[in-house]
């Protein structure tokens, strides 16, 4: 049976089963190498004030806020697009506005 995709949807490879990891949005339990991972800084400190003390000079940190979306949510996020049949099989990175 034909394939959409050249890589199956998946980016495993050769190595065998993945753990799941959890959907943000909807709770779905998805492959680690299936879902789409998305970073974002989050700041501990209010943004007003978080001028006020860099211009004092002072180091502000902040953490890693790391989400993973199953593919149908990534879809309605807007984080992947829907592709054509022609560029589905490509490994390019597919171009966001």
């Amino acid at each position: 049976m034909p394939y959409k995709r050249k890589s199956r949807g998946r980016s495993k490879g050769g190595k065998g089963s993945s753990g799941v990891v959890q959907c943000a949005m909807c709770g779905q339990l998805v492959p680690r190498d299936k879902a789409k991972k998305v970073t974002s800084r989050r700041s501990i400190v209010d943004p007003q004030l978080a001028k006020e003390l860099r211009q004092k000079g002072t180091y502000l940190s902040s953490w890693i806020d790391t989400k993973y979306y199953c593919i149908s949510c990534a879809v309605h996020r807007g984080i992947v697009k829907v592709r054509a049949r022609e560029e589905r099989r490509s490994r390019l990175r597919p171009r966001r506005f």
